[in-house]
């Protein structure tokens, strides 16, 4: 999920970094008051951290921690990286919050819905469905102790694309402190972290994306949120869907019923105490829904807005839904 950053008027005293990572990109914005810092050390000792990170976190590196625990056999409680095991207990976190709907041993139904690669998607039978589900789910294949993560089951597989980009945003950040950068912001494939004013002394202005399923290359921005101090998240349902006889199933599985969620809500956005639980929240939040979401949003004190469609005169029409926690944010 896209999010824009608006534009800062005095370019004089920004430095902006970019590059790829974590299978997409990401773009840092520092705000260098007094002329003090150099761009080429900073980009060094991102890319250095961002590398590190992969090396622990990253599905798509065969040698990176979480890897070699995917492939290994059911056995005994491994140690984690005091990253990995950071992340791990967020999300479980989460998923205990959200009655189970963010979820990081899904790879089973994502597979199973064609999700996991490019190629044909189509519809699964029930029973492969229903066995699916069976070899989903924390609390049926990981036993996390502190510091520790075992398999129930030997197949038990652990997706971390729900929570690592949040997580590397909030790692960014910790660098550019280590040079006693204040005024900041760090954004991963759409997920980011925002620390003290931009240039012209404000919050840092985002832009949130406004969801059109009719034509996935326009974005829209519904409206901007002054963001300091927090990470901010857009989870959406309208970018990665297959149609069958009319209608769409999304890529949002819902781990309870294991299959595409159906409700109206189009996306949810979070803001958090840090980029890794926005991240996480957002996808929890859009599976979940609207009306459950918000129910979920009270009990737990959560900053969420969900956005749902409605058809207007044949153009899409959106309406904004927020939790108290998040207008108390942005008013």
């Amino acid at each position: 999920m896209t999010l824009a950053l608006a534009a800062c008027k005095n370019r004089r005293q920004v430095i902006e970094i970019a590059g790829f990572s974590m299978g997409t990109t990401y773009n840092v914005v520092v705000v260098d008051h007094d002329g003090e810092f150099e761009k080429a050390p900073l980009q060094s000792a991102i890319d250095t951290a961002l590398a590190e990170l992969n090396g622990k976190l990253s599905n798509w590196d065969s040698a990176s921690e979480i890897a070699r625990f995917n492939v290994a056999p059911r056995q005994a409680s491994v140690t984690m990286s005091r990253e990995l095991s950071h992340v791990m207990q967020a999300a479980d976190h989460v998923h205990r919050a959200s009655d189970g709907r963010f979820d990081t041993t899904i790879g089973p139904l994502i597979e199973l819905w064609g999700f996991g690669a490019p190629g044909a998607k189509a519809l699964p039978s029930p029973d492969a469905v229903a066995r699916a589900t069976e070899m989903s789910g924390h609390a049926n294949t990981l036993a996390l102790g502190s510091g520790t993560m075992a398999k129930r089951q030997s197949q038990a597989q652990v997706y971390l694309a729900g929570i690592g980009k949040g997580y590397g945003a909030d790692y960014i950040g910790q660098v550019l402190e280590t040079f006693g950068i204040k005024d900041y912001m760090v954004e991963i494939g759409g997920d980011l972290y925002a620390a003290g004013r931009n240039p012209d002394g404000l919050p840092w202005q985002i832009g949130i994306e406004a969801p059109n399923p009719a034509d996935r290359g326009v974005m829209g921005v519904m409206g901007v949120v002054g963001v300091s101090g927090l990470g901010l998240a857009t989870s959406g349902d309208y970018r990665n869907y297959f149609e069958v006889d009319g209608q769409r199933f999304s890529h949002l599985i819902d781990p309870k019923t294991g299959y595409p969620v159906m409700h109206k809500t189009a996306s949810a956005t979070v803001m958090a105490e840090d980029a890794m639980l926005a991240d996480a929240w957002s996808t929890a939040m859009l599976i979940l829904g609207r009306e459950e979401g918000l129910e979920v949003a009270s009990r737990n004190n959560i900053a969420v807005q969900f956005v749902e469609q409605s058809a207007s005169a044949g153009q899409p029409a959106f309406r904004t839904y927020a939790s108290q926690r998040f207008e108390a944010l942005t008013t």
